[in-house]
């Protein structure tokens, strides 16, 4: 049987300028091999073995993001160190060949082993057990000076790492990510390097450890008067934010879903957000749509995994649309901007994977 060949669709297409940068997204950090169990009815405990209803195995950690902007059509370019065993090769074919992101500056380190990752998913919740060492090289030994690029994503550390502050200076759009401090001690510091960054994007509960406030609007309004674009997301409450650039301001719900699994969701809410930055879309279309990439990817096996594509989304706008008892549903009319979208996606646009450890011929 024949097999049409994926037909990328370009959202950015619009608003693209003749010989404008190949790259639309620059990403650095680590990559894992996440593997991940679903559907455990609880936790395992001392002694025992659980079994689990779904496994997925896929590079994680920033892959995850990368990932779901290259599904979703961003030229996407990752900086990350690769261990020269079998993890390795795996993940970076993956990237490379099945998913189309740009690995230039990237490096595979002999004797440097990949870190792996094995996430649990109970009560539409996540735990993870990590194992891995420091790679020898940083993101700013791996990029130098940065490529030409209209938006990255940093995490905002206390000091920035040099390629951060040459891709500022270059006019780079910078996203601003925030890990778990277990230390608990928020620095105030950290908080300050945000005069460099277009936007951030911390949870609830990041954003009000960082801000010091014991509710998620007054951490949002104070990130507001700190970055351009500040967004807070809510878990299944949706997610908020205020543009300072144009004046807007928005609250989101989350679409009504059951999770399936969370894990990388909130990368696919990052990545689907920047497009639609990128994009020129009005705040409350950024947020639905960030909102239902990351619904749609709860409902699957977690990860890069089940980061939509277009192809996914436009699956999703004419089921919703199938019945005309729904067409008159207040989702739906929070969703009609992308009914003119939609109408251009290929009918074999990229969707997400189904492969786990498997040949990429049968990925």
């Amino acid at each position: 049987m024949d097999v049409k060949p994926r037909e990328p669709f370009d959202p950015l297409a619009a608003v693209r300028k003749p010989g404008s940068s190949y790259c639309d997204l620059l990403l650095a950090g680590t990559v894992f091999q996440d593997i991940i169990f679903t559907g455990l009815d609880h936790a395992p405990e001392p002694g025992t073995e659980v079994w689990s209803d779904g496994m997925g195995s896929c590079p994680g950690g920033v892959a995850n993001q990368a990932i779901a902007a290259a599904r979703l059509g961003l030229r996407t370019s990752l900086a990350a160190a690769f261990g020269d065993d079998g993890y390795g090769d795996y993940n970076w074919k993956i990237l490379e060949k099945q998913e189309h992101v740009d690995l230039s500056l990237s490096q595979r380190i002999p004797g440097w082993h990949s870190p792996v990752t094995v996430s649990m998913s109970v009560d539409s919740d996540r735990s993870m057990v990590t194992h891995g060492h420091p790679a020898p090289l940083t993101a700013s030994d791996l990029i130098g000076t940065p490529p030409s690029a209209l938006a990255a994503v940093a995490d905002v550390e206390e000091e920035p790492e040099d390629w951060v502050l040459a891709a500022e200076s270059s006019g780079v759009k910078l996203f601003g990510t925030v890990g778990w401090d277990p230390t608990g001690q928020w620095s105030g510091r950290r908080l300050e390097q945000l005069e460099h960054f277009h936007a951030f994007l911390p949870n609830q509960v990041e954003a009000m450890a960082f801000t010091g406030k014991d509710n998620p609007w007054s951490a949002l309004y104070a990130l507001a008067e700190a970055v351009p674009v500040a967004v807070v997301t809510l878990g299944a409450q949706g997610a908020m934010a205020v543009d300072s650039e144009t004046g807007e301001e928005e609250w989101v719900p989350s679409l009504p879903v059951t999770a399936y699994d969370p894990t990388g969701a909130g990368d696919c809410f990052g990545a689907a957000f920047i497009m639609g930055c990128l994009a020129g879309w009005p705040l409350g279309d950024r947020l639905r749509f960030a909102n239902l990439c990351a619904s749609l990817a709860v409902q699957e096996v977690g990860g890069s995994l089940a980061a939509p594509g277009w192809g996914d989304i436009a699956d999703w706008w004419l089921r919703a649309n199938a019945r005309k008892e729904r067409q008159s549903s207040q989702w739906l009319r929070r969703f009609a901007f992308l009914a003119e979208i939609v109408k251009d996606v290929p009918p074999t646009a990229q969707r997400r994977a189904t492969a786990t450890i498997a040949h990429l011929s049968d990925a």
